[in-house]
This record gives structure tokens, C-alpha cells and sequence, in this order.
């Protein structure tokens, strides 16, 4: 039989084309499994918390639950003295007293803290009085607290309806431990890709025999088996196959009822690669691709086979590797429900001109010296059949097909092999926003890993103007305009527009005190100001609630006014669980926890950016989301109000 492959070579592009519009892949499914099983699983939805964590206001340490302004001025040589609660909260106890001024109740590390009281003194900083002829004990307190002081806020780790973890994030055992803490039991995961690995050749002979001449030991089976487990798939390897069309036909028949054939090691002799001709025999569509303008990797082969996607590389163990990485990976990676790859990538200079043969695309493994300006790339001068090459480079370049030559000096882009700490494609700090949270799940399925601080819209603002992050999510009204944002630009910074949102009053549906707040606003809101027994959750400063709520109070301080919550989730918290009674927040929150709410006003939630990083490609992307017709309907979907939605 004449020799036929490598008639009409494919371009790298061509062959990665026709491949991925063949296959069409995708996650193969879901699976729900024990929390105990997930480790190194892809996570098939979104978590969200069903519950704050902590679900409570929790003591930080054990000492006395007590109002903080009743420790103002306390010192130890003159201590304040408050009467002692008969209840004891150990941890797990519920509070059934409230702490009334002047008095304080005995906590445990992690006990609730009880109504009434805003932070916890130590044990040290106190000194127990001798029981009163009444029975009434007390103690002295030695130092001062503020406001919140040892106390781990309901919601301040993880806030309820919060998005914990991400569709395509691979779980590890901080990833686990997150899931247990939110009471997770079971999780869903993508099904596990299915590949069979085979090798092929007369000239093969498994590690831990003995060396004959002629033989080479087959590392490719091991290299394509772990490969396919870091993709999130399930190798199975398949003993080395001879040279012998009919076995080969019998073991290919038996692997095409995996998810994915991998084929490795082709023999010519001088009548045609024996793999390529036992591919032939089968369809639906069959070969789509046999050879490729591509150095290392000429003769890789393409195939959909009755319907499973296969494959054969290249014997040589780096064009193995080359074309696996480049072809394959993606394809599995989307097939196992993982997010695409971030490539790690540095720029240096090329100190020896090096040559490329035209017409195809080359790879060139490099070992990275740093200097003075960066880094020099060095070619290790290893060709497709090493075995060391790969393992030992520090990454490659890739040279163009119709570039013949790198001059000597010139800068070219490295992609680095292995792991790596890199930073995130895009960096926001600002305030949480479940619209924020949704903006981030979408960019993540496009392949941009996103990290997100939530530090309060002021906090953002200054992050911005420091030139940490790429974006700052804030909602701050300017109370001489009347403008949301816009008071805050400096020349450096650029304010992009996002949506609307609903704040208004929270209280529980049961709770007369706000029976007629609707028909009489004014009167309604002037008597829970001046009730002391109706608290409210303030908000941190900084924040753009804290802002409309000091315009709102003026300058009242009603009960409760000193215990600050970090987020929208930790006041609904509050109010739901009767720690306070009122307090200010957006509607999507009070929806979650079944309160009422009342809308004050809509506020405006924007972008800041640092005007130096408006070019940078992924703030555009995320930018042009807000432009989609799609997200803006999501958006509105989540009660977010996006101008002109569809």
C-alpha cells in the first residue's frame, strides 16, 4: 500500500478548528456525591450559602456580654462596676435574657451573644466583686471596649445567599472544609471523563523490564495516564499493543466505548502508518485530520470514531506532550467541566537568533535566566524525541508559521510550564453586591479568574486611587449633590455605570411597632428612634448604607446605633434572629430572610477604575457585559434596575 498521510498538511489553526467543532465538548453530567468523596472534583453549580457562618453573633473568647458605652472610661484604677445576669451562656445556649445597661452576662467562647448587648469584655480585663447580702453578684471592668469588640458578626465570614464557590472550581481541602462549614453533605460534581491510553508498537516494553537492544521503554503511556488525571478525567491504560493490524482493530473497538481515545507510538514500514490505516475503518465522521503543519508534532491525527472523539499522537515523548497540551487538553478540560486554562506567560529576550522552518508552526522549549531587564530565554536545544526536554525546561515559545527566523534581542512571549502563583486576571475591591457576585460567575465561565474584596464602597474608592485593583464596586451619595459616585474622581480614576438597586427599611413581619409605617411614615419612624427597647444594626462606616442611614438619623442615636454590621446579610441576620429590630438594606436581602421591606430610596451602584487600567483587555470584558442583553435581563431578574432592559 502506498504511503498516503502528509499529503496536504493542516495549519495548527485548521487542525484545532475542526477538532474542537467535531467534538463540540462539554461537561458529560452531573453526579452527587458524598462530601467525603469530593476532593479533586469539579464542582458542577454554584454553592450558595444556605446559612450565614457564623449563623449567630459569637463570642471570640470567654468573658461577660455586655453594652460597650457602659464600659466608657473604665480604667484599672478606677473600674466600672455592673451587676452580673444570673444566666450563664455556654456555648450552644440560647439567651433567653436581654442585657439591660449597667448589667452583663457570664459567655463562653462561641456562646450567642444575648439581645441588648454589643460586645464582650475578657475574663482578664475583670475582677469579681463579693456576693451583695442581696445575692446580686458584679464585677469590676478594667478596660474599655467599642462596639463589637470580641464578637465574630452572624454573616461576617459567609453570608447567606452568598456565591461561596464556583460552577468549574476543582475542589481541594480548603474547598471541602468551606462546604462542611455551610452544612453541605453532598455536593454535585461533573462525571468523570472517561479516556483510554493506549500505546502502540513493536518496539515498546514496559518500565521494569529488562533493556534489550532495539527496545525503548514506553513513558508515554504514564505521561498521557497523569496528564489525564490533572484534567479531572479517569485514565484507563491499556496494555502495549504489537504492530499487528487485528489486535490493534480488537483493542480500539473495545476503547471506543470510553469518552476519549488517546493512541500513541504510529510504525511506518514503507506501506503507511498501521494506526492511521485501522482509523480508517471507522466513521461517524472518522478522520478529520492527519498531519499538521506543526514542529513538534507533524504527524498528529484527528479523529471523531463512531461517535468518541480519539486520537493519535506523536511517538516521540515531547511531540507527545506539545501536541496533547495544545489539542487535546482543551478539549478534555471542557469535556470534565473545567474552566479554560490561564496560561502563565513572561516576557523575555531571545540572546541567540534562532531558526524556524516555514510554513509551520514551532515550538521552542527554553530554560529562563533573569538579568538585569527581565529575563533572557535560552533554547535547551532538545529535540521531539527527548525525554528530559520537557521535564526540565522552564517553559516554550511558540514561533509563527511564515516567521523563518527570531533575531538575536528580540522580545518574545514565554509560556511557562508546571504551577505557578499567579495574581488574578481581574482584581475588584469595593462593596459585595449579589449583582457583583453574578457579574463574576460570568466572567469565570469565560475563562477570567476574578478576585473580589469586600471592604466597603469607601474602602474600594481608596483601593482605586492606590492603584490595587482593577475595579471598585461603590455606591456613595454625595449629600450636597444629591449624585451618587461622581464626588469621588480624581483625574486618575474613571466612573463607569452599573444598575440601580432598592435600599429601604427592614423589620419583621410580626412586629407591631411598624404596623403603621405605611400610612404613617413620619410618626412610625419617630417613635422607634426614641423606643430604647427598639434596636436597630447600624452599618460600618464607609460604607454607602452607613451613608443614607446618617442622613436619615440626622444626628439621633437610637438603641443600638453602635453595633455595626459589615453587610447586607449580617442586618437582615440581625433582625431575623431578634438580636435587632430595624435597620437598613437592600431588598433582595429582606426577600432571602422573609422580611418586610419598606423602599427609601434607590441607590446607584458604579464602577471606579484607575484610568491606567481601562485598556487592560479583561476590564473591557467585564465592562461589555454590562452591555449584553442577556445579562442586563439576569440582572433585572435579580431585582438589580439596568437602563433600557430587553
Amino acid at each position: 500500500m502506498k504511503q498516503q498521510q502528509f499529503l496536504n498538511l493542516a495549519t495548527a489553526e485548521e487542525a484545532e478548528k475542526r477538532f474542537w467543532e467535531a467534538v463540540k465538548p462539554k461537561p458529560l453530567g452531573e453526579e452527587l456525591v458524598l462530601l467525603e468523596n469530593a476532593r479533586g472534583r469539579i464542582l458542577a453549580v454554584d454553592v450558595l450559602a444556605r446559612h450565614n457562618v457564623p449563623y449567630f453573633d459569637r463570642s471570640n473568647f470567654d468573658g461577660f456580654a455586655l453594652r460597650a458605652e457602659d464600659t466608657f472610661g473604665a480604667q484599672e484604677t478606677a473600674p466600672v462596676l455592673l451587676t452580673l445576669n444570673p444566666e450563664v451562656l455556654s456555648s450552644g445556649v440560647v439567651p433567653q435574657e436581654e442585657v439591660a445597661r449597667g448589667t452583663a452576662t457570664t459567655i463562653a467562647t462561641g456562646g450567642v451573644l444575648p439581645r441588648g448587648a454589643d460586645g464582650i469584655v475578657m475574663i482578664e480585663n475583670t475582677l469579681p466583686v463579693e456576693t451583695t447580702d442581696s445575692g446580686v453578684n458584679r464585677i469590676k471592668v478594667l478596660k474599655p471596649i467599642v462596639p463589637n469588640s470580641g464578637v465574630s458578626l452572624a454573616g461576617s465570614d459567609i453570608g447567606v445567599g452568598e456565591v461561596v464557590l464556583r460552577i468549574g472550581d476543582c475542589l481541594g481541602y480548603r474547598e471541602t472544609g468551606t462546604l462542611a462549614a455551610l452544612g453541605e453533605a453532598k455536593v454535585s460534581v461533573w462525571r468523570y471523563p472517561k479516556v483510554a491510553v493506549i500505546s502502540t508498537g513493536d518496539e515498546l516494553i514496559a518500565p521494569g523490564e529488562e533493556m534489550e537492544l532495539g527496545k525503548v521503554y514506553d513513558s508515554n503511556s504514564t505521561v498521557l495516564a497523569h496528564a489525564v488525571e490533572e484534567l479531572g478525567c479517569e485514565p484507563t491504560r491499556f496494555s502495549i499493543v504489537p504492530d499487528n493490524e487485528n489486535q490493534l482493530e480488537t483493542v480500539l473497538r473495545q476503547a471506543l466505548k470510553f469518552d476519549f481515545v488517546l493512541l500513541s507510538g504510529g510504525t511506518s514500514k514503507g506501506e503507511g502508518d498501521l494506526n492511521y490505516r485501522v482509523f480508517e475503518k471507522f466513521g461517524s465522521p472518522g478522520v478529520l485530520v492527519h498531519g499538521v503543519a506543526l514542529k513538534p508534532g507533524k504527524p498528529l491525527c484527528l479523529a471523531v470514531l463512531e461517535g468518541t472523539p480519539a486520537v493519535i499522537l506523536p511517538g516521540f515523548p515531547t511531540s507527545t506532550t506539545f501536541t496533547f497540551s495544545k489539542f487535546i487538553a482543551p478539549v478534555l478540560r471542557a469535556m470534565a467541566g473545567r474552566l479554560p486554562e490561564r496560561t502563565a506567560r513572561v516576557k523575555a529576550n531571545v540572546p541567540l537568533r534562532l531558526n524556524s522552518d516555514k510554513g509551520r508552526t514551532e515550538f521552542h522549549l527554553v530554560h529562563l535566566v533573569r538579568n538585569a531587564d527581565g529575563f533572557s530565554a535560552y533554547s535547551t536545544g532538545k529535540g521531539s524525541g527527548s525525554i528530559t526536554g520537557f521535564a526540565r525546561a522552564d517553559g516554550f515559545m511558540e514561533i509563527p508559521r511564515n516567521t523563518e527566523m527570531v533575531e538575536a534581542g528580540e522580545e518574545t512571549t514565554i509560556h511557562l510550564l508546571g504551577e505557578s502563583t499567579r495574581p488574578p486576571d481581574l482584581m475588584i475591591i469595593g462593596s459585595q453586591c449579589v449583582g457583583l457576585d453574578y457579574l463574576i460567575g460570568e466572567m469565570q465561565k469565560r475563562g477570567v479568574s476574578c478576585k473580589f474584596l469586600a471592604v466597603g464602597s469607601m474602602g474600594g474608592v481608596l483601593a482605586a486611587k492606590r492603584g490595587e485593583c482593577d475595579l471598585a464596586g461603590t455606591h456613595l451619595l454625595d449629600e450636597d449633590s444629591g449624585e451618587y459616585n461622581r464626588h469621588l474622581l480624581t483625574p486618575e480614576l474613571h466612573l463607569h455605570k452599573g444598575y440601580r438597586r432598592s435600599q429601604g427599611l427592614l423589620f419583621r413581619k410580626d412586629d407591631y411597632h411598624f404596623a403603621d409605617l405605611k400610612s404613617d411614615f413620619e410618626n412610625t419612624i419617630r417613635q422607634i428612634i426614641n423606643d430604647p427597647e427598639v434596636r436597630m444594626i447600624n452599618r460600618n462606616r464607609g460604607s454607602g448604607t452607613r451613608v443614607l442611614l446618617d442622613r436619615f438619623l440626622v444626628d439621633k442615636r437610637p438603641s443600638g446605633f453602635f453595633q455595626e454590621a459589615k453587610s447586607h446579610n449580617s442586618v437582615a441576620a440581625a433582625i431575623s434572629q431578634k438580636r435587632a429590630d430595624w435597620g437598613i438594606a437592600i431588598r433582595s436581602v429582606a426577600e432571602v430572610y422573609s422580611l418586610e421591606f419598606f423602599p427609601i430610596q434607590d441607590e446607584e451602584y458604579d464602577f471606579i477604575i484607575p484610568q491606567k487600567r481601562l485598556e487592560r483587555q479583561e476590564v473591557a470584558q467585564f465592562l461589555s457585559l454590562l452591555e449584553e442583553t442577556e445579562i442586563r435581563n439576569q440582572l433585572n431578574k435579580l431585582g438589580l434596575k439596568v437602563e433600557n432592559p430587553a
